[in-house]
C-alpha cells in the first residue's frame, strides 16, 4: 500500500490557489455506489477511498489549505452490517500503522473529533497516539471526524454547560454562540468555509451542523473513489467564484 505523501522536503512547494479556503471539510460518499458498479465487494470501495483520501491530503497540502477535515465514520455507521463495520475499523488500523509516519513527516497536524468512550481500548490508543505524535505539527490539520455526528455533538455542549450553570460555575445569561463554540470538538478551530460531498447526494447527514451555518456548499458526481486533486481544484474553483455575505448585502450589487 503507497504511503500517504512523502516527508516534507520531497514534496511540491505550496501554491496557495486563488481564492482559496482556509478550511475544507469533505463527505467522503460513494465507496460502496463505486464498488458495487464495478461488480466489487464493498470493501474494495473503502480501499480505493483511502487511496483518494491520500491523494486528497497530498492536494490539500499543494494547495496551501490550512484545515481538512474529513468524514470517515459517522456514529449511524454502526448500523451498517457486521463485517462492513469489522472492515472499517481494520482499514482505519491500517490507515493509522501506514501512513502516521509520513504525515507526521510531512509536517500534518492530525486531529480526531467524535465520541471516544465507547470505542475498543486499542481504537483509542492509537487515535491518542496519531494525535500525541503530531500535535506541534503546522503545515496542515487533517481533522478526522471518526465516531462521530453533529447533533449528538452539539447536544454533548448543551449538557456540558447545564452542568456548568447547575454547578455554578457560569450563569446561564452568558451562555452565546462564542461560549457554545468552545464546548464543540472544533473548538478553536475555524468554520469550514467549504464543504464538498461527493456521489451527488445533497446532504449534511449530520456534518458540522453547527460549524456549516456559513459554509459553501459544493456537491459532485463522482463516487469517493474517484475523487482527485483535479477534483479538488475544481471544487475550490467554484468556491472562489462565489460569494460569501454572511447574511448581510452582497459589496457590489446590494442584494
Amino acid at each position: 500500500m503507497s504511503a500517504m505523501v512523502a516527508d516534507e522536503t520531497a514534496l511540491p512547494a505550496r501554491r496557495r490557489l486563488t481564492g482559496a479556503p482556509v478550511h475544507v471539510g469533505v463527505i467522503m460518499d460513494g465507496n460502496g455506489r463505486w464498488a458495487a458498479r464495478r461488480g466489487l465487494p464493498r470493501i474494495e470501495g473503502h480501499r480505493r477511498g483511502l487511496e483518494a483520501l491520500r491523494e486528497t491530503v497530498r492536494a490539500a497540502i499543494e494547495f496551501g489549505l490550512d484545515y481538512l477535515t474529513v468524514y470517515s465514520f459517522s456514529m449511524e455507521n454502526w448500523n451498517r452490517p457486521v463485517q462492513e463495520v469489522a472492515d472499517l475499523m481494520a482499514l482505519l488500523k491500517r490507515f493509522i500503522h501506514n501512513d502516521l509516519n509520513e504525515l507526521h513527516k510531512a509536517g500534518v497536524k492530525v486531529k480526531v473529533i467524535g465520541a471516544r468512550a465507547n470505542l475498543k481500548a486499542d481504537i483509542r490508543a492509537l487515535l491518542d497516539d496519531a494525535e500525541d505524535r503530531t500535535k506541534a505539527n503546522s503545515r496542515l490539520t487533517l481533522i478526522v471526524a471518526f465516531n462521530y455526528g453533529s447533533r449528538q455533538e452539539i447536544a454533548a455542549a448543551a449538557r456540558a454547560l447545564a452542568e456548568g450553570v447547575a454547578a455554578g460555575l457560569i450563569k446561564a445569561s452568558e451562555i452565546d454562540e462564542t461560549l457554545f463554540a468552545r464546548h464543540l470538538d472544533t473548538a478553536g478551530i475555524p468554520d469550514p468555509d467549504l464543504i464538498i460531498r461527493t456521489s451527488g447526494e445533497q446532504r449534511l447527514s449530520n456534518f458540522l451542523m453547527w460549524q456549516a451555518a456559513y459554509s459553501e456548499l459544493v456537491f459532485v458526481p463522482i463516487h469517493w473513489p474517484d475523487f482527485d486533486k483535479a477534483a479538488l481544484e475544481g471544487a475550490i474553483a467554484e468556491y472562489a467564484r462565489r460569494e460569501r455575505r454572511f447574511g448581510g448585502l452582497a459589496a457590489k450589487t446590494g442584494s
